[in-house]
């Protein structure tokens, strides 16, 4: 037989050279993303080193919007450049499988491979027709591993009281960050969590050969405190903890507290609060590290609370489709009364819920898709300060019509026709809001016992208050908006009426003049569009005279528009409080004329 030549395709070269510097192109995106990302971390040190807390809270803010611009910008680079090329639409699937082949192999020594894939898929997304996104084409499952990673220096440092002593050790792991503002009274700090320490280990304790404290090496920052996070092992052992770092009113450093209660460390962690602020060259090594500290947390609410957002809702995307695959339960409306804005369903099995904004909306609401759009965007940015659950947003989101209990569609259809699509075995949501599953407070109530009623109801005047004190008036203040956690707290998750506290008019319903038949209905007195009246809160919320007289005990002062009007100026003068993310009953004593949402609110703050 002869001898015949190996064929050579000049153009799957060609497609080949073009693929790699597609590839490269998005990466280039995603490690710009990510410098910035890590930057704003190094900045809010620096803010909180020199004070300037309403910065931090920008940062916060600005870099939530950090990867859908450096998304928009990588996706539309591509398109320019490799117009030519065929990089949209339905042909593209080919060469976007081609371009994730090069974009793996560039993979292999990075140190965010997890996130620069997320990235990937987000840019590819934005080119891609959606009959094509499935893992030829797109990330849907991992394909590098990041167990083994961590930074040319280590994600945690670690420190051996046996060598030195306990002593030693609180010293040196607290002076290692080396922020540039003194400590006040650093001997009162070190005793205070000397004892602290002594007092949460475990007695007796017995010294293993491996014992030593772990922290990771850089500092968490959210609103006005800085957290060291670690643990001591001892043995088989581990001890999680947190250690607060505030700003004296003199300017100068004290530690708060030290957290170590599973509870405590779970809601300083919660993602009901903004992200936090942390300087990670490996991500997967804290997410690793935080992982062992809360259990309870899964890696995508943990990549969320320090600000990966994206890669959060893509591995919780992955979490929702694998228990797809394992259950046999159907979508179904969610408990609790129907809302006028949101169409809500649930799966049973699963703990969230899923909420489509409705095309026609109650008359008595005042606000179409694009404003409610604007409220979950605001809720996103702002401080939520444990009283307003986070919000997954998704588009384009398709699932199996058979898992949607009989009629479930069609009423979907029927509320949000231009959001619901059906593709024969399929149904498509184009915008689509998913959040926690709590139980509604209003059902709560009904069955409650008088201790479970005392304590919601004193929750519940707790989350308007501190909502308040981050400047934000919840607006439709009714039972079934609120919502209990799994801890016991009061959380508001219905936005479509919120505003800031600042742009909110509060007032008193003035007398009626002489004469004026009160049985009339008739108004006296004009209102204005921002105008509220909190003594009509209690004629329309407190009609169960076991709720009203629960309030009345813990926070009859928001049935008057004094205390808003007070809250309202120290707003105006000193910006929103800090609401603390951990129960006053665990700080050390702190130095006098320091201001925190707490002075008020946190009667039922342990919960």
């Amino acid at each position: 037989m002869p001898h015949r030549a190996l064929a050579t395709d000049p153009s799957a070269a060609l497609r080949d050279d073009a693929a790699q510097a597609i590839a490269q192109a998005v990466l280039e995106g995603f490690d710009k993303h990510y410098a910035l990302f890590r930057e704003c971390a190094r900045a809010a040190k620096r803010h909180f080193e020199a004070a300037h807390f309403l910065a931090i809270g920008h940062v916060a803010r600005d870099r939530i919007d950090f990867y859908d611009r450096r998304a928009a910008e990588t996706a539309e680079r591509i398109r320019r450049e490799f117009r030519g090329e065929g990089v949209e639409g339905g042909a593209a699937e080919a060469l976007w499988a081609r371009v994730k082949q090069q974009y793996v192999a560039k993979l292999a020594e990075h140190r965010q491979p997890e996130c620069a894939e997320t990235f990937f898929n987000t840019v590819s997304c934005k080119l891609l027709h959606r009959n094509y996104f499935h893992n030829r084409a797109l990330f849907v499952r991992p394909a590098v591993a990041t167990e083994y990673l961590d930074a040319d220096l280590p994600a945690y440092r670690s420190y051996y009281p046996r060598e030195r002593g306990l002593r030693a050790a609180v010293i040196n792991l607290i002076l290692d960050f080396r922020l540039e503002r003194r400590f006040g009274d650093f001997r009162r700090d070190f005793a205070n969590v000397l004892r602290a320490f002594r007092t949460r280990l475990p007695r007796p304790l017995r010294l293993e050969a491996n014992f030593q404290i772990q922290v990771l090496s850089s500092l968490f920052f959210r609103n006005r405190a800085a957290y060291i996070v670690g643990r001591v092992v001892n043995g088989v052992q581990a001890h999680p903890f947190a250690v607060a770092i505030r700003h004296a009113p003199g300017g100068e450093l004290y530690v708060d507290a030290l957290l170590a209660d599973p509870v405590e460390l779970a809601l300083l962690f919660s993602a009901n609060r903004a992200y936090f602020l942390v300087d990670m060259e490996v991500p997967s090594a804290t997410i690793e590290f935080l992982r062992a500290m809360l259990p309870d947390k899964t890696a995508a609410e943990l990549y969320t609370i320090v600000g990966l957002q994206k890669h959060g809702k893509t591995l919780f995307f992955r979490d929702f489709l694998q228990h797809l695959r394992h259950s046999t339960d159907r979508f179904e409306n969610a408990p609790g009364i129907r809302g006028l804005v949101m169409a809500v369903f649930t799966l049973p099995s699963y703990p969230y819920v899923f909420k489509i904004i409705k095309d026609r909306i109650a008359a008595s609401k005042d606000t179409d898709q694009a404003r409610v759009k604007q409220k979950y965007a605001l809720v996103k940015h702002h401080d939520r300060a444990g009283r307003m659950t986070d919000i997954l947003e998704y588009s384009d989101v398709t699932l199996p019509r058979a898992r949607f209990a009989p009629g479930l569609v069609e009423e979907l259809q029927s509320l949000a026709p231009t959001q619901v699509e059906v593709e024969g075995d399929w149904v498509m949501i184009r915008h689509m809001y998913i959040e926690r599953r709590m139980r509604p407070l209003n059902l709560v109530l009904e069955h409650a016992d008088d201790a479970t009623r005392e304590h919601a109801i004193a929750e519940y005047g707790n989350a308007i208050r501190e909502l308040a004190a981050v400047n934000i008036f919840a607006g439709d203040l009714l039972f079934k908006n609120f919502g209990v956690t799994r801890y016991g707290r009061v959380v508001f998750y219905d936005y479509d009426e919120i505003e800031y506290m600042v742009d909110c008019v509060f007032r008193r319903i003035p007398p009626p003049p002489p004469g004026h038949d009160e049985m009339s209905g008739d108004v006296w007195y004009r209102v204005g569009p921002r105008d509220i009246f909190p003594e009509e809160f209690a004629t329309f919320l407190l009609t169960d005279p076991r709720n009203r007289e629960a309030f009345l005990r813990h926070h009859a002062d928001l049935l008057d528009a004094p205390w808003w009007q007070r809250t309202q100026q120290a707003i105006r003068a000193s910006g929103p409080a800090d609401v603390l993310s951990y129960p006053e009953r665990v700080r050390f004593r702190p130095p006098a004329g320091t201001r925190h949402a707490a002075r008020a609110t946190l009667h039922g703050g342990d919960a």
